[in-house]
């Protein structure tokens, strides 16, 4: 790990610690040529996952493309960013629990509504809206009811 200060190659860890969301860790390090101190974070990554698309087409996973429409659907909610990292971390997680190297986009869309639902519930019906291609308000009214229905039960 190269030091962000002086860039030299060689760096230590003076610290690991398991991180807030406990699926990535922190650690410190320190720069063996001028001794600045920083710190990293390592997490798990999925790799060689392909999304099949609902046209039959198939593209690399790409976490940045979750990241965004997860932000959308949260936008002007409370979350905090370690919670946002939870989320983050137990779609990730039900992911790589399927064992597939191919995944269904509907089948992702459903983890991340599944988890979102968890976390805010306004979220998951703003993300729901956009991935279900709600119609008209009756779709809206229909997914408020089976909300209305669960938080009875």
């Amino acid at each position: 790990m190269k030091c962000p200060i002086c860039l030299f190659q060689d760096t230590k860890v003076v610290d690991s610690r398991v991180a807030v969301d406990g699926f990535s860790i922190r650690r410190r390090r320190e720069c063996l040529k001028c001794g600045f101190r920083f710190s990293t974070y390592e997490e798990i990554e999925l790799l060689d996952l392909v999304i099949v698309k609902k046209d039959g087409r198939k593209e690399a996973y790409d976490k940045e493309k979750m990241l965004r429409g997860l932000k959308r659907s949260l936008e002007k909610r409370t979350i905090t960013d370690d919670e946002f990292k939870k989320l983050v971390s137990a779609i990730e997680m039900d992911l790589q629990a399927l064992r597939k190297s191919e995944v269904d986009s509907r089948e992702i869309g459903k983890i991340i509504m599944k988890e979102l639902k968890k976390v805010d519930k306004v979220a998951f019906i703003r993300f729901a809206s956009v991935y279900e291609s709600f119609e008209d308000l009756e779709d809206f009214q229909e997914e408020l009811n089976k909300l209305l229905k669960n938080k009875k039960n």
